[in-house]
């Protein structure tokens, strides 16, 4: 039986994060919210709230039987253990699992660039703030980050982290990488060069034959402004 994936049917999202290993790795999934509209997440998730302090805070959440996994790196682990998308030691997972968290900071922190306020404001009403955020982001918090997976990408010969074979993390990275591009396209063309490993790691990713099939096909979105990455000209600057 296929995987559910729980996740709203309009943007892009920390849902895409999920949908790039499944779609890679050529998982079989299906997502109800899109499928049968955004009342079948709404009402799933009420339900499984209803039973207690286990169930998902929000989507993405994966459903396999009986079993929900949400948070993004969460799930993308347990996917990893039960279809080969880590490494073949601990050790080796444990590093992987660690840059997947690491991941989930930077995304946090690319929320927040446009809702430095509060996610429950409009992000016209806090434009001033973000223009803040977004300098600080861009200046610091980009090569902070994007420095540290550089690093990781070098660690083996090869495109990915792991040298030939891709994980959920060079997933994760090579959307990361391509939601950057789409936020900050002055910023990110002027640092480039400084990443070439991650640039290497994201073109390979998303050569692979599943990755171009499922980027040409209807059930990829494009980045927009209801997603994390969202392009606002007045935030980027080189």
């Amino acid at each position: 039986m296929a995987y559910r994936l729980y996740y709203w049917p309009g943007p892009p999202g920390r849902g895409e994060f999920v949908r790039m290993a499944l779609e890679a790795a050529e998982i079989p999934y299906r997502e109800p919210a899109r499928d049968d509209g955004v009342e079948a997440l709404l009402s799933d998730m009420e339900k499984r709230q209803e039973g207690g302090g286990f169930a998902p805070f929000a989507p993405p959440y994966l459903v396999d039987g009986d079993v929900a996994v949400a948070q993004v790196a969460h799930i993308l682990t347990w996917l990893a253990d039960r279809h080969g998308l880590g490494g073949d030691d601990m050790k080796t997972d444990l590093g992987l699992i660690q840059l997947q968290l690491t991941i989930t900071d930077i995304v946090a922190e690319v929320h927040n660039v446009h809702h430095p306020v509060g996610s429950g404001a409009y992000y016209a009403d806090q434009k001033d703030e973000a223009k803040r955020a977004a300098a600080q982001f861009r200046e610091d918090r980009i090569p902070k980050f994007l420095g540290h997976f550089e690093r990781a990408a070098a660690l083996n010969d090869g495109p990915f982290v792991l040298g030939k074979k891709w994980t959920h993390v060079d997933s994760s990275l090579a959307l990361l990488i391509d939601g950057l591009h789409y936020m900050f396209p002055k910023r990110m063309a002027a640092v480039k060069s400084d990443y070439p490993k991650l640039h290497a790691l994201r073109d390979a990713f998303v050569n692979l034959p599943a990755i171009a099939a499922y980027r040409a096909s209807d059930r990829c979105q494009d980045f927009n402004e209801d997603g994390i990455f969202r392009h606002y000209p007045e935030l980027d600057a080189a």
